[in-house]
């Protein structure tokens, strides 16, 4: 896998125009650059350069002790240094004689933003007096189609982790009652991943998300002491990582109060506005489109239908993290920055995940997981038709 990716990174550079990508890092298992899991599959601790170029084999300059934990990964020539990594990183840009360097910082994607400042000032400081400092640009574009468009083998394993978190869901479904809270729900759903061997998708205290009723903390808050009751609609946020490769799903449930056979209106109405929502949002995003549009879409219908707006993006793209970065279906909304102007490309997998709050039941909410095709989203999930009933 790092080596497709790192081939395919040479493809992104000569599209871009830009001649260098540089990663700098140190010490990463805890000061860790997101990018390194796609070029690398390993940590460093000295000052270390990844040089990957337009044109020539890709570069690692590393600390002596390194060295042989990095050429193990058969992915760069690998240089190693003692004293100080400045004459020999000098030495390469030299060779490549670059008219661009792309750095691992931004203003936009935290997935592209690894560069501590810290390390800025070191590498600005080593490129001081040779005029490659003033050359230096952010990769951000470079990380970006790298992470989002997926190869076969990616959406493979992205697939895998969506088919396991909906056969979990489907457990979930027959061991759920009135009277069990949260936590418990939660404590079950982690046994079942435990037995298959598998890591949640992001922190476990959070994964699953569990939230009943109308008083519920809701999304993104952990598992509480809150009680299922009749009547009321819960929601499940849940995720696995199958070879190192990420699902981020939610499912619905309706708990039936004594005599009745199916939820109250408003909550099936409610959730038809959600699923339809999704629907359409898969039917019309295309390559090309900017992920506003999409956004707006989704946003647009559930708001005709008489709701407020959804308070969050209406996806963003998954794939070794849950929050994978760049592109954003989302608002033109400021703490976005210049994500909603992103294009959709195809290969990219995104969640769709809008809301509706009902009064006096909880929270409407499905997401669903899709790849992006010439001729619309194709989904990696099983559409939630329909609500579950318990």
């Amino acid at each position: 896998m790092i080596m497709e990716k790192i081939k395919q990174a040479v493809g992104i550079l000569d599209e871009e125009g830009t001649d260098l990508w540089l990663t700098f890092v140190r010490e990463s298992e805890v000061n860790h650059d997101p990018v390194l899991d796609l070029i690398l599959g390993a940590n460093c601790t000295w000052q270390s350069a990844f040089m990957i170029p337009r044109k020539g084999d890709p570069v690692a300059i590393v600390g002596s002790l390194d060295e042989a934990r990095i050429r193990e990964t058969g992915a760069y020539e690998v240089i190693g240094y003692t004293k100080s990594i400045k004459e020999v990183l000098l030495a390469q840009i030299e060779k490549i004689g670059p008219e661009s360097i792309a750095i691992n910082h931004s203003v936009n994607d935290i997935m592209a933003d690894g560069l501590s400042h810290g390390m800025y000032l070191i590498l600005t400081g080593l490129l001081e007096g040779t005029g490659y400092a003033e050359k230096l640009v952010t990769s951000e574009k470079i990380v970006s189609k790298l992470r989002g468009r997926k190869s076969d083998e990616e959406i493979r394993r992205i697939t895998a982790a969506v088919e396991l978190t909906e056969e979990l869901f489907d457990r979930v479904s027959n061991f759920m009652k009135p009277g069990m809270t949260e936590k418990e729900v939660a404590a079950s759903m982690l046994q079942e991943a435990d037995k298959e061997g598998v890591e949640t998708s992001w922190e476990r205290e959070l994964c699953p998300s569990v939230f009943t009723g109308p008083e519920s903390a809701g999304a993104h808050a952990g598992p509480t002491d809150r009680k299922i009751e009749k009547g009321h609609v819960l929601n499940i946020d849940f995720g696995v990582r199958v070879e190192q490769y990420c699902s981020d799903l939610q499912r619905s449930w309706y708990f039936l109060r004594d005599g009745e056979i199916s939820a109250p209106p408003e909550v099936l109405r409610a959730f038809d506005t959600i699923r339809d929502a999704i629907a359409l949002a898969a039917e019309k995003i295309r390559p090309g489109m900017e992920g506003r549009a999409i956004d707006s879409l989704a946003r647009n219908y559930i708001v005709e239908k008489g709701y407020e707006e959804y308070p969050h993006a209406l996806g963003h793209q998954v794939g070794r993290e849950t929050h994978d970065g760049a592109g954003l279906l989302c608002p033109e909304w400021e703490r976005y920055g210049n994500l909603p102007y992103l294009k959709v490309e195809e290969g990219q997998i995104y969640t769709l995940e809008p809301r509706i709050q009902i009064p006096d039941y909880g929270v409407a909410t499905i997401e669903e997981i899709i790849v992006v095709r010439n001729d619309g989203g194709k989904f990696l999930s099983h559409l939630q038709t329909e609500i579950f009933l318990v």
